[in-house]
């Protein structure tokens, strides 16, 4: 299995209210991709992090091989999702892939 985990942290030109709405919004859609690309076993997508934390928010996901995180990551309605709701708003992406 291979785990793929983001943190991102919103452009600072965003308000609190844009941010909150941009949250729901990234959570939602990341997170119906849950069974409609092969090979992913699970999204999650963590938008209520304590104020100790150095990034907005957070996804945990999981994939059957690389190559299915290959093919999620290529995927139209994930690329959707990262080209109109994340890209336009964050200013910084830090990633980890890893197999377990």
């Amino acid at each position: 299995m291979v785990k793929h985990v983001i943190l991102w942290t919103f452009k600072d030109e965003l308000s609190a209210e844009e941010k909150a709405q941009a949250k729901k919004e990234i959570k939602e859609g990341l997170e119906s991709l849950k069974g409609k690309i092969p090979g992913t076993i699970d999204i999650r997508v963590y938008i209520n992090g304590l104020a100790s934390s150095s990034a907005d928010f957070m996804l945990d996901s999981s994939f059957d091989n690389e190559d299915a995180l290959k093919a999620y990551a290529a995927h139209p309605d994930h690329v959707a999702v990262a080209k109109n709701l994340i890209v336009p708003r964050v200013k910084l992406r830090d990633c980890l892939d890893f197999e377990i």
